[in-house]
Parts: C-alpha cells; sequence; structure tokens
C-alpha cells in the first residue's frame, strides 16, 4: 500500500480550525475520497478536534499531518498528526454539562478506532487512525478464510507512545 503523506502548519488562531477542515477535505478528495464516504466527515471531524486542541487551547502553532491510502482501492488506516510545542500531555476528561470546553478528547476516543499522544522535541503529537474496511475478492482459485491484507500496526516512532483503542486503554 502506498501512503500520501501531507502537512499544514498552523497558527494560534481558532479560523486556523475552518482551515484544517477544508484543508483535510480537499486532500481527501485529490485520492478519490467523497464527502459521502462514511469515514471522511469522521476524519473531518477528528481534525477539527485535534487542531483545536492544538492551536487554540495550547496558543501555539501547531502541525497537522495526514496520512492518506494513495487511492481509493488501497486499504489501511488513515491516519492524522497534530504536532505542538506545549509539553502538557492531553488530558481526556468528562466535562460537566454546564461547561464549554472539554469533551475533544471524549469524541476522539469514540470515533478513532486508535489514538495516543507521544513527547516530540519540546512538545507533543497527537494521533489518530481510522480503519477503512476494504473488499478483498480473491484470484479465483484462491481459498478464502483468514485475514486478508496487511498488518496496519504502526511501530516506528511511536514505540513507547501511549495509546488508547476503544476495546480499552493501554500503555505502550
Amino acid at each position: 500500500m502506498q501512503t500520501l503523506q501531507v502537512q499544514l502548519k498552523l497558527w494560534p488562531d481558532p479560523v486556523e480550525v475552518g482551515r484544517a477542515r477544508r484543508w483535510t477535505r480537499e486532500r481527501l478528495a485529490w485520492t478519490g475520497v467523497t464527502a459521502d464516504e462514511p469515514y471522511a466527515e469522521s476524519l473531518v471531524m477528528l481534525v477539527s478536534e485535534l487542531v483545536t486542541n492544538a492551536v487554540v487551547h495550547t496558543d501555539r502553532p501547531a502541525r497537522l499531518r495526514l496520512f492518506l491510502p494513495a487511492s481509493p482501492a488501497d486499504c489501511g488506516p488513515y491516519r492524522l498528526e497534530v504536532a505542538d510545542t506545549c509539553a502538557a500531555p492531553p488530558r481526556q476528561r468528562r466535562a460537566q454539562e454546564y461547561e464549554t470546553h472539554g469533551r475533544g478528547l471524549e469524541l476522539v476516543d469514540a470515533i478513532a478506532d486508535r489514538w495516543g499522544w507521544q513527547a516530540e522535541g519540546f512538545g507533543k503529537v497527537i494521533w489518530c487512525e481510522i480503519d477503512r474496511a476494504c473488499a478483498f475478492t480473491p484470484p479465483p482459485g484462491e481459498r478464502t478464510g483468514g485475514a486478508h491484507g496487511a498488518d496496519n500496526a504502526h511501530d516506528g516512532p511511536l514505540a513507547g507512545a501511549h495509546e488508547h483503542a476503544r476495546a480499552g486503554t493501554n500503555s505502550t
């Protein structure tokens, strides 16, 4: 599977959240993902939440990075990373009913298949992934059964990072 990696520098201004959403939709369209794909708007919502956390709550510049399958036929996760220069770790919490902030990571946890964070330089990177189901049609005569496709585990620079998955929370 080929992966397209693109990134966007963000300034510490709330208007950047909308720009990041538009930019993400454009990049998805580049790879043939239409707005009606079930995971497209989920990915845009995740971008919105993580960029908001980075540029609004830290008041510092950030970097949004997307890792997208190069074509709609490629299976694999859609991954996004938001890096900022604030060393404070993300804190998932349950906001009180009257609070106007504090629900972002709860939404990320509910929408993403996996998410986590790691320290990086003077700051951190928060990442999440959405899996995309791909139809697999074996060639004629090939036996079916078992798992098909590549292992989507990511163990490169995130080894030792904090990771969360829907099935529970674990630290690796």
